[in-house]
């Protein structure tokens, strides 16, 4: 679950939200290699240069307002290329990301609410340098793992909405957490649509003001807190498994590049600490530990596609990640309702040194995972 975004944005409201940018004076174009430096505070999102070269750009970002902010490039239609969640005040992060030649745009979104304050960039260049056949690879393997669980997901979604039109409290319930498993292992490439994350996976605490709450934790408040289905919870079933269909085609045309790959990975493990560990994900089912799971999953899969060329430019680095992963893996099996079902216990019956224990291992993953996009593109 990302932070909404209401809408593509059309070509009217991307000028009226570039011409609300001031105070930044432009700068001489980047060279080769040469990091943009971003500066994010709560009303600008200054940039260090206009222009870069195509191939592989890098994000020198710095939150200096009072607000988690979000960074993105954004591909003129409003669509992801990379992005860095959660970088909260006073911090850095370093985004590495690979660009064409074309118009793009860098979005500052304090609060990770809203359109966000942009800056225009342009990539300037022909075709991108040829990259190694083995990371050509990597990108067709993880594309078929996204269609793969996309096509899954949609049965199990159907599934779980004919049971609410059914007006089975108890089937519905089951059904809640096995139809999200697709979509937490592959949801970076879900919200790089932008449109379709906020209508089938928003928290109560992430809708902007005037939005409509529809999708999976609607319906799971409905079926734990209310205890109730009714017409308006049918309703949101047959929207949810629409919407998820859009997805399903959409998979396909996602722009997928190792860099996106790999920081791909590393926003599944955020997604874990900032909202399955917490237990603030599935609040009403307490069904965390099963997207905790699957968002493991998602990343493990992207990097083992990409550990070939990891691994020959970082040993140390890869040899590390091997090593937390099954940590991590062997520390969630303890949580399994049974070791041959993909059930886990309630996330409301652990123990606070339970969740921090998980905690700290989703920490010991995240930081060598970060370094993943760097060592794919060395």
């Amino acid at each position: 679950m990302r932070a909404v975004r209401l809408s593509v944005v059309t070509a009217a409201a991307t000028a009226a939200a570039l011409a609300a940018v001031t105070g930044c004076t432009e700068k001489s174009d980047a060279k080769n290699g040469d990091a943009i430096q971003v500066t994010a505070a709560d009303a600008k999102c200054d940039t260090s240069v206009k222009s870069v070269p195509a191939g592989q750009v890098t994000l020198k970002i710095e939150n200096k307002g009072s607000k988690a902010t979000e960074v993105e490039i954004l591909f003129p239609d409003d669509r992801i290329v990379s992005e860095k969640e959660n970088i909260g005040p006073g911090t850095k992060y370093t985004l590495t990301a690979e660009v064409k030649a074309g118009s793009y745009q860098i979005a500052c979104r304090p609060g990770m609410k809203g359109l966000g304050v942009r800056q225009k960039l342009t990539v300037t260049g022909g075709k991108v340098a040829r990259r190694d056949p083995r990371l050509d690879k990597a990108v067709a393997a993880y594309r078929e793992y996204a269609q793969e669980q996309a096509d899954a997901t949609i049965p199990k979604v159907q599934t779980f909405a004919d049971a609410i039109k059914a007006g089975d409290l108890e089937a519905a319930k089951k059904a809640f957490a096995p139809s999200r498993v697709g979509w937490e292992r592959t949801e970076p490439i879900a919200e790089s649509f932008g449109d379709i994350d906020p209508k089938t996976d928003t928290r109560a605490d992430g809708l902007e003001k005037g939005q409509k709450w529809t999708g999976w934790h609607a319906l799971e408040k409905s079926l734990w807190q209310d205890k109730k289905i009714g017409a308006e919870q049918k309703t949101l079933a047959d929207q949810l498994v629409t919407d998820l269909k859009d997805w399903q085609k959409r998979v396909g045309k996602a722009e997928i590049t190792p860099t996106s790959m790999a920081n791909g990975a590393k926003e599944l493990l955020d997604e874990v600490a900032t909202g399955k560990v917490t237990g603030e994900e599935d609040r009403y089912s307490h069904t965390d530990l099963s997207d905790f799971k699957a968002n493991v999953e998602g990343a493990q899969k992207a990097y083992e596609l990409l550990k070939p060329v990891a691994e020959q430019n970082d040993k140390a680095l890869t040899t590390n990640l091997d090593k937390q992963f099954t940590a991590l893996d062997t520390l969630l099996d303890k949580y399994r309702t049974d070791k041959t079902s993909d059930g886990f216990v309630s996330y409301d019956t652990l123990t606070k040194a339970q969740t921090k224990e998980l905690s700290d291992g989703v920490n010991a993953l995240a930081e060598p995972l970060s370094k993943l996009a760097a060592a794919v593109v060395k």
